[in-house]
């Protein structure tokens, strides 16, 4: 069984420690914060105390501008047999590690997409890796065995492993993690000169949008310093479709019938662009054509109201295939969004009408 050390006690760490210590798995905790190595091994996620000899795996879970110190110093203290970190950009740090001189043959880089809002142990789950993708970044000296064994702590952690180059990855996380921070802090900037009224009328579009900007400042300053260049080269090309989008949006605002037709025209093919990409994002369905549609349900602010919603709902025999509430503003209600395969919606309805729910 794998014997692992995980350095650095905050919400990816300490999951990965629980991951691997519900699979029976001896991990050790290391933290510059005795408080965080106690509060993680309190949750089950291992020990604090070291081990009496060297472990198969080194986990380093610390912030990206530590990891090439931290993983040195692990090395020369002779640690583990094989290391990997969890750090969102991979080609600095592959620098970084060259010019320390480490060795190379025994360390494969790691990514894990996955993370939360909220950091720290308490944040962790032991289920947070589970059907998400684990990116390994193998160098070229990288050998057999250290990937073997990464191979073996993400089978651990449930998620799936995706093997690519440190620069792909790098350019891949830009695009659907780090870019789209940013323009979810820059939307959601807008709003803190906003009248407290416009803001009174934010629903379930601008909370999905800017969830991910409620997210630490100072992690995130870190995570794209390694990848500016990658990032910027994005948000260039972002801001040309913004410019396009504008034009398209000042045409129709013109009195000219025909300035008012192309600009409509360049608005639905930006429409009908982002409804193509996002269908191309993966999903447990990923290759099969299933058509989704919501059915609209109020439900009451009372103890057991969603799991008396979900009980009723499987009585149609219907696999709810995700799931979103939205709160009314200042009353004790809201609207829960069943989303079920397009053809099973009228059941669905039948079914909760059948049991007193209201639909809208």
């Amino acid at each position: 069984m794998l014997s692992a050390v995980v350095v650095g006690t905050g919400l990816i760490g300490t999951s990965a420690a629980l991951a691997l210590s519900n699979r029976g798995v001896n991990v050790h905790l290391r933290d510059l914060d005795p408080l965080a190595v106690r509060t993680a091994a309190s949750l089950g996620s291992g020990t604090g105390q070291p081990p009496e000899g060297v472990v198969d795996l080194a986990v380093v879970a610390v912030p990206p501008a530590m990891v090439g110190r931290v993983l040195r110093a692990l090395q020369d203290e002779g640690v583990a047999r094989h290391y990997t970190d969890v750090a969102g950009v991979k080609g600095g740090l592959e620098q970084d590690l060259g010019a320390l001189d480490c060795d190379m043959r025994r360390y494969i880089g790691g990514h894990p997409m996955a993370g939360a809002e909220r950091s720290g142990p308490l944040a962790a789950r032991g289920d947070l890796f589970e059907g998400r993708a684990w990116v390994l970044t193998p160098t070229a000296e990288t050998d057999t065995e250290t990937l073997n064994t990464a191979l073996e702590l993400v089978a651990l952690c449930g998620a799936t492993p995706v093997v690519m180059g440190a620069a792909a990855h790098d350019m891949a996380v830009g695009l659907v993690s780090h870019m789209p921070h940013l323009v979810a802090s820059l939307v959601a900037m807008r709003l803190t000169q906003a009248e407290g009224r416009a803001v009174s009328l934010a629903g379930p579009s601008i909370r999905d949008l800017t969830r991910i900007a409620a997210s630490d400042p100072r992690l995130w300053v870190d995570i794209l310093s390694a990848n500016a260049g990658v990032v910027a080269d994005l948000l260039e090309e972002l801001a040309a479709d913004l410019d396009t989008t504008i034009g398209g949006l000042r045409a129709m605002a013109a009195t000219d019938d025909a300035k008012r037709a192309h600009g409509a025209e360049v608005i639905e093919d930006v429409l009908r662009q982002g409804n193509t990409g996002r269908a191309r994002i993966p999903g447990k369905h990923d290759g099969r054509p299933v058509r989704y549609a919501a059915v609209s349900v109020l439900i009451g602010d009372q103890p057991g109201e969603m799991a008396r919603l979900f009980t009723d709902a499987g009585r149609s025999g219907v696999n709810i295939e995700d799931v979103r509430l939205e709160h009314a503003t200042g009353r004790l209600a809201g609207v829960v969004y069943l989303s079920v395969a397009q053809e099973s919606v009228a059941l669905v309805e039948n079914t909760l009408q059948e049991r007193g729910w209201r639909l809208r």
